[in-house]
């Protein structure tokens, strides 16, 4: 997907503070069906799996983990709440509800549901809403808070970026599958080859925490325009979900870095000062600088400095390591 930008364009680029929750609940509806992700993941679909009901069945029909989703899941009034996504939803005519249904695999428009959905039958369309917010109040809702934090962090992160490097570095550094080519954003979304002119609408990027390894957006260019791009996740997240107060679990990477060292590279994936970093894991300011500068040495972190403090954030190569995934390896002449 090639997103044409104007001047205009590059002044009016947002990025969400808040979790898009439409957006949180068709992503967590992707994940929940796939092994992706084990360690970030596995025990949260341990916990949501054995919850699912056929009312939250009829959103995974219509979400599958691989291919296309309808766009109708997630309109952008959704950036409001789940009640104001949903009531635009149910708002919506049917030619649109048609024209998205038809893009979906045939052997998913072959059922009864889908089938009711495309007849515009309103009680189908009401079916589909219900099982939209018992899926969110079951996968999403109790994590909220988590998700909530790690996108606040991503916020951070790149808001330090924007006032060091300006918007145009943002857009260069959201992803490795994403490509600032001025004045041309190129997006590889597979199964995709299209271009999408803003023309002054400006463009929305939107952090998501259950989206996975590659960035997502709308099909139809016509929409409003977003990206939907993963952001680092702490690979201890819902260990302290129900964890009785002040139970320190042992971090994942403890072995190969030693546990400070670990703890102060998970810390750092949701942006932080120096001393912040000695608070989040306890110990001296001197120490965190040390471990900070040992890190950043190795590739793991960035530094930024801003009015006298440095802000630490993930490098790709850190976020890689604590994700568990190999990094991506960029060839010269690659396109």
């Amino acid at each position: 997907m090639r997103i044409h930008f104007t001047s205009v364009d590059l002044g009016r680029i947002r990025l969400a503070a808040e979790p898009d929750i439409l957006w949180e609940t068709l992503l967590a509806a992707h994940m929940v069906q796939t092994g992706q992700a084990p360690l970030i993941f596995s025990e949260w679909r341990n916990r949501v799996r054995p919850r699912l009901t056929p009312p939250m069945r009829r959103l995974l029909t219509l979400a599958p983990p691989r291919g296309y989703s309808p766009d109708f899941l997630t309109p952008p009034e959704g950036a409001a709440g789940l009640t104001e996504g949903l009531d635009a939803m149910l708002s919506l005519p049917r030619q649109q509800l048609l024209r998205d249904l038809e893009l979906l695999a045939p052997e998913r428009r072959e059922g009864r549901f889908v089938r009711a959905l495309a007849d515009g039958e309103a009680p189908a369309l009401h079916a589909l809403g219900d099982g939209i917010t018992a899926f969110h109040d079951t996968a999403v809702a109790p994590y909220l808070e988590k998700i909530r934090e790690h996108i606040a962090a991503d916020r951070a992160s790149r808001s330090q970026a924007i006032l060091a490097h300006g918007g145009e570095h943002v857009l260069n550094t959201l992803h490795p599958a994403i490509r600032w080519d001025p004045p041309v954003l190129e997006v590889a979304v597979p199964g995709t080859t299209e271009d999408v002119h803003l023309e002054g609408r400006g463009l929305r990027l939107v952090p998501s925490f259950f989206c996975w390894r590659a960035p997502t957006i709308l099909r139809d260019p016509e929409l409003p325009p977003v990206v939907v791009y993963p952001i680092v996740h702490d690979p201890a997240w819902l260990l302290d979900v129900h964890a009785p107060a002040g139970t320190r679990q042992e971090p994942p990477l403890a072995a190969l870095l030693g546990r400070t060292r670990a703890e102060v590279l998970e810390a750092t994936a949701r942006g932080c000062t120096t001393s912040e970093l000695a608070r989040r894991v306890r110990i001296a300011i001197a120490t965190a600088s040390h471990h900070a500068t040992v890190l950043r040495d190795a590739g793991l972190i960035t530094t930024h400095r801003t009015g006298g403090r440095a802000y630490h954030t993930l490098s790709v190569l850190g976020r890689d390591l604590l994700n568990g995934r190999r990094p991506m390896i960029i060839r010269s002449g690659d396109g």
